[in-house]
């Protein structure tokens, strides 16, 4: 199974994106997908996921109240809609599943085993 990662772009301040992520598999499941980020010099950070059965999402506070995560089961697919971008919102994001089951959050790296490309968001003026 692959994931593929689009959306990334060129947005200024304030605005918006929607990234998507899509498995490559008709057969995919998981238990959860999620999305992180990375800079270079820094460590990938968990940006948000939600439970592929629909349960739940959960976010970073650091995007809480501006990006939304959701799936569409039937095509495999998940989404960010990103709004209300800042600077420090740039960065190289990557979609991920877990097939696994976790007793944490699917707020960890290490509780995905399946990632996308990335595609770059640049917030800039």
């Amino acid at each position: 199974v692959q994931l593929q990662a689009s959306g990334g772009g060129l947005v200024q301040p304030g605005g918006s994106l929607k990234l998507s992520c899509v498995a490559s598999d008709s057969t995919f499941s998981a238990y959860a997908v999620g999305w992180f980020r990375q800079v270079p010099g820094k460590e990938r950070e968990f940006v948000a996921r939600i439970r592929w059965d629909g349960r739940g999402s959960y976010y970073a506070d650091a995007v809480k109240g501006r990006f939304t995560i959701s799936r569409d089961y039937a095509n495999k697919s998940a989404f960010l809609q990103m709004s209300s971008l800042k600077l420090e919102d740039t960065a190289v994001y990557f979609c991920a599943s877990a097939s696994k089951y976790s007793t944490g959050r699917y707020t960890l790296q290490e509780e995905y085993d399946r990632w996308g490309q990335g595609t770059q968001v640049t917030v800039s003026s």
